[in-house]
């Protein structure tokens, strides 16, 4: 009795002293030097520093800002209050249970906590304070927005593709016979090794990929493919496709105006992209620059956020994402998906593919598909996958990672795992040398055997892909509308176009490697030909020699710079119009006229220095004549470099066409050779260093006399409406070359 007794005193100091602990903790934040490893308290054994680690390896979330702070009160109150119900007790059951209640486990001399009595007791759960992992704020969950339940079946899908060869062409199969659907509040995962057509699957779900190869049934709320679904459906590409130089609120800002429908004014749609910035945690890093390979920015949990919120701001019906976790580290991903979980929660239906994810997140799913080499390998409740693998005879002879697992068992591999006797029985009777060097079938053998197991299962529940949908005839109807929803109209998607593209750019024209460029190439024309006399006719020819550098520098310069517009935007032009963001007329000629303000710059700081160094006509207007020329010129062969790098698509292609073509416009100008034959001469009308060269010499000499040997006394007409039709020529052409870009990504 007396044994009990002290045991009971016992366990009461202990927990008296603990909570004594943790109230100076609570109450006075204890700097690190007042916790010295010697320092506890009278007549205790717990001290300070360990109260220290204990109270931050209690805490789910890393200990800043108020919200973290409340939360440690809440946990001080709930283990105090644990410990008053407890005061009855023994001292064994007395020291367990506030150990239990606080969820940490330590041991006095005599004392253990078991781990499951630790993991019952535990008052507090990860999910129940939403968080931002790398920031250590609490966030607000996301708003249930209502929006379109879109119940996803797709039937027997697959796709071929042809690959020519040096002599002949070979079909091959990247999917076979996939079968699945999907329902609104559900997060679905497509799990298979590299190559096994993850992407390819995804991409004509999401209505992508409408190629004649494409085989099988699709249907949204049992209704085809219409292009009303493009303002419903958010589709996340595997790479951040996202302008370098914008920061993460102007990004979201753009998409909101040009994505949210006419009926929101510009304040509710800023309004919106606030609110998304708020409901993914990138609110600290709003203002910063996205980045790129060259311009340091966010990270890249917070870059892969951003294209989530790109897709969410217009509240979606469908959500596919291709691989959104790579690259980013078990915390970041696991906050990721849990994105995804709370998107789904408001009645959205949210399709992703995920290489190898870790076990917690694997358990975040609601289905899993498993591919291996574009054939079905299973699909069904993501919690009772390894179950159905476990009955066909393939279970795990290690604790390992469900998706560590399932990624074998998709490669053929065996290791580990147990292998199926009907697998067994089946090597032996064909040939016993498949069998690898480990008694293991071959990777073939196991994929033969994993397809023919889950298409016996599949036969047995055809039936449920058949059931019609739980829905009414209104939502059925919406899905079948075929007109476009626009979120702006031509002028308004034309004007927010023209400003994004300034501010993207900006830093490209001003970059000191430019300006150093065409400033040093002014003052070393302007020494060479410095104070040139115009009066006779040998400084003439010197003056013309100049002129027609001139004509060479601002033709060569503009197209080099304009052949590169599209291809490197090529991704971004797809991404946006595949989502119907704008039209192309819209994104065209706002990209050709926002160009325009920062080409004309450079020209008239070369041409103030120019010109006055070399001591041309002083006079208001040859000089203004001459910069007209100038830009004129800059403009058309502007309309060369955009029509070559639209039509071709590809730098190295487009940059030797370029070269070419000149390079013969530079010695068909009129310059180096004034006798052309005839059968070529036409050549020297397509070339807008030609006309330019003409108008700065007519413009320069036309009055003097004697006259300048081959110019003629016209008023130049003819060369600036060869100019003007250059400038619209050359951009129809190139506008007509992007109208026939496929625009699937």
């Amino acid at each position: 009795m007396e044994k009990s007794s002290n045991s009971t005193t016992l366990g009461r100091t202990k927990s008296d002293q603990l909570l004594e602990t943790l109230a100076a903790v609570f109450k006075s934040p204890t700097s690190q030097s007042d916790l010295a490893p010697g320092t506890s308290d009278s007549g205790g054994t717990l001290s300070r520093k360990s109260s220290r680690r204990f109270v931050v390896g209690a805490s789910p979330a890393r200990s800043s800002g108020g919200g973290s702070r409340n939360a440690h009160i809440r946990k001080a109150r709930s283990a105090q209050m644990k410990l008053d119900l407890e005061e009855l007790s023994s001292g064994a059951a007395l020291s367990r249970a506030s150990s239990a209640s606080l969820g940490f486990s330590f041991s006095f001399t005599g004392f253990t906590v078991p781990p499951d009595e630790i993991a019952d007791s535990k008052l507090f759960s990860d999910d129940d304070i939403p968080e931002d992992i790398e920031a250590g704020i609490c966030r607000p969950k996301f708003q249930a927005e209502p929006t379109l339940p879109i119940y996803l079946k797709f039937r027997e899908v697959s796709y071929k593709v042809v690959i020519k060869g040096m002599t002949s062409s070979e079909e091959r199969d990247i999917l076979n016979g996939i079968s699945g659907d999907v329902s609104p509040g559900e997060v679905v995962a497509l799990m298979g090794p590299s190559g096994s057509g993850k992407t390819t699957l995804l991409n004509i779900l999401g209505g992508r990929l409408t190629h004649s190869a494409v085989a099988g049934s699709v249907t949204y709320n049992d209704q085809p493919y219409s292009k009303f679904l493009k303002s419903r459906i958010g589709f996340v590409t595997q790479d951040d496709v996202l302008f370098p130089h914008l920061t993460v609120k102007e990004t979201l800002t753009y998409a909101a105006l040009l994505r949210l429908p006419m009926t929101l004014t510009k304040q509710q749609k800023e309004k919106r992209a606030l609110d998304v910035i708020y409901e993914l945690g990138l609110d600290r890093c709003q203002d910063t620059m996205i980045g790129g390979s060259f311009v340091r920015g966010v990270s890249g949990g917070e870059r892969k956020r951003v294209c989530i919120g790109n897709e969410i701001i217009i509240n979606p019906s469908l959500l596919f994402l291709d691989e959104p976790t790579s690259g980013l580290d078990s915390t970041t991903a696991l906050r990721t998906v849990q994105t995804l979980q709370d998107i789904a929660e408001a009645g959205k239906t949210v399709l992703t593919t995920i290489h190898q994810p870790s076990s917690r997140l694997f358990h975040k799913f609601d289905k899993l598909i498993v591919l291996g080499k574009g054939s079905l390998l299973y699909f069904g409740k993501a919690s009772e996958a390894t179950d159905y693998f476990s009955t066909i005879g393939c279970s795990p002879l290690i604790a390992m990672n469900p998706a560590e697992f399932l990624l074998d068992l998709a490669n053929g591999n065996l290791n580990d795992i147990s292998v199926p006797p009907e697998l067994e029985d089946r090597v032996q009777m064909e040939n016993s040398e498949t069998e690898t060097r480990n008694g293991k079938p071959p990777p073939e053998v196991v994929h033969e055997y994993l397809v023919e197991a889950y298409e016996l299962r599949l036969s047995e529940n055809e039936n449920k892909l058949m059931d019609p949908l739980p829905l009414d005839e209104e939502p059925k109807l919406k899905v079948l509308s075929s007109k476009r929803q626009w979120g702006a109209s031509w002028w308004q998607q034309y004007c927010i176009l023209f400003i994004r593209g300034i501010k993207e750019r900006r830093h490209d024209y001003f970059s000191w490697l430019r300006i150093t460029q065409v400033l040093s190439t002014a003052i070393i024309l302007g020494l060479l030909w410095w104070q040139s006399d115009s009066k006779t006719s040998r400084g003439r020819q010197d003056q013309a020699g100049l002129l027609f550098f001139i004509a060479v520098f601002w033709g060569f310069f503009p197209v080099f710079t304009a052949i590169f517009t599209f291809p490197q935007e090529r991704a971004m032009l797809s991404k946006e119009r595949a989502a119907d963001m704008y039209r192309l007329s819209a994104y065209f000629l706002a990209r050709t006229t926002s160009d325009l303000p920062l080409d004309l710059i450079l020209p008239v700081l070369f041409i103030l220095v120019v010109y006055f160094m070399a001591g041309l006509r002083l006079s208001a207007g040859p000089f203004f004549l001459s910069m007209l020329t100038v830009f004129l010129c800059i403009v058309a062969a502007q309309g060369l470099g955009l029509a070559i790098g639209a039509t071709l698509m590809d730098l190295k292609r487009a940059t030797t066409l370029a070269s070419v073509t000149v390079m013969t416009f530079m010695l068909a100008g009129g310059f180096f050779v004034e006798r052309v034959p005839v059968f070529i001469s036409w050549i020297r009308y397509l070339s807008f260093n030609y006309h330019t060269y003409k108008l700065l010499l007519k413009v320069q000499y036309q009055d003097m006399v004697p006259p300048l040997k081959g110019i003629q006394t016209d008023n130049g007409s003819r060369e600036v409406g060869a100019l003007v039709a250059m400038i619209f020529g050359y951009r129809l052409l190139a506008y007509l070359s992007l109208r026939r870009m496929k625009l699937h990504c």
